[in-house]
């Protein structure tokens, strides 16, 4: 076991594991926790009010959730994450149910749901009030951003959408990959399902650019990069015709990228 852990101890093997472990815990009834301590799985969800995590590499929500008694289910309605349930590095995840969110399940043994008000007797019924919208990021980011690649825009962002968390652009195989403005390469591989050859920057503790598909990764994990800086060339890893797929994270939350990128 130990021979095996040492052999996946690489970064894109990190993602690849959290990933399963999502979906063992999605479809399973009885999951064996990651520490191996052999205790059965978190059913009931004991919120800490004001405590928040700060993910780091390597982290999955399923590990932040049953590391802090948290049900995944719980955990992802307090923070407003659908299914695949991606995070990353930097993010600030919270161990408590905000206003809108799930009241969790502590002290009742199963995941709580929200119910509307309920009314008394001889009252009519009106429709129930939706939950408030998530909180809006600032018009101004603070940076400057460019287009990371030339070529058609063949993809929008749609908002809930989780197949459409950003934008995508048609392009050549091996053309080049930009970096979208200056900041601080925390991931580039190929372990997230369904971005291919992936490579995140970090461009301060609010913002995170993706870039997915690509053919080639040309920059390590802790490279500083420049913006205009080719980071890759265009390639179809992971989709089916050569394309950049491009995110833009703010707080870990995906935004239209169209938003903030120049008008061209």
């Amino acid at each position: 076991m130990e021979a095996k852990k040492r052999r996946m101890s690489t970064t894109s093997r990190t993602f690849a594991i959290g990933m399963l472990a999502l979906a063992l815990a999605a479809c399973s009834s009885s999951v064996v926790r990651e520490n191996g301590s052999g205790s059965g799985p978190v059913t009931s969800s004991r919120a800490k009010p004001g405590a928040t995590v700060v993910v780091k590499r390597g982290d999955n929500l399923y590990r932040i959730a049953t590391d802090n008694g948290i049900t995944l289910r719980d955990l992802a309605a307090w923070n407003g994450l659908a299914s695949p349930y991606t995070i990353h590095p930097g993010q600030r995840i919270r161990l408590y149910p905000s206003s809108g969110s799930a009241s969790g399940s502590a002290g009742r043994g199963s995941t709580a749901t929200t119910r509307a008000p309920t009314r008394g007797a001889g009252t009519a019924a009106t429709a129930s009030t939706p939950p408030p919208a998530p909180p809006r990021p600032p018009v101004d980011s603070g940076l400057s951003w460019r287009w990371p690649a030339d070529g058609e825009l063949i993809g929008r962002f749609a908002g809930g959408d989780p197949t459409k968390q950003g934008i995508d652009i048609a392009g050549k195989s091996g053309a080049p990959v930009r970096a979208a403005s200056d900041g601080v390469v925390v991931y580039s591989g190929s372990g997230l399902v369904g971005y291919g050859e992936l490579i995140i920057i970090k461009h301060n503790d609010q913002w995170l650019s993706a870039y997915g598909h690509n053919r080639n990764r040309l920059v390590n994990e802790g490279a500083v990069v420049k913006s205009g800086q080719q980071i890759a060339e265009m390639g179809r890893s992971g989709a089916a015709r050569d394309m950049l797929h491009f995110e833009v994270r703010y707080n870990g939350k995906p935004v239209d990228p169209l938003s903030y990128l120049p008008r061209r």
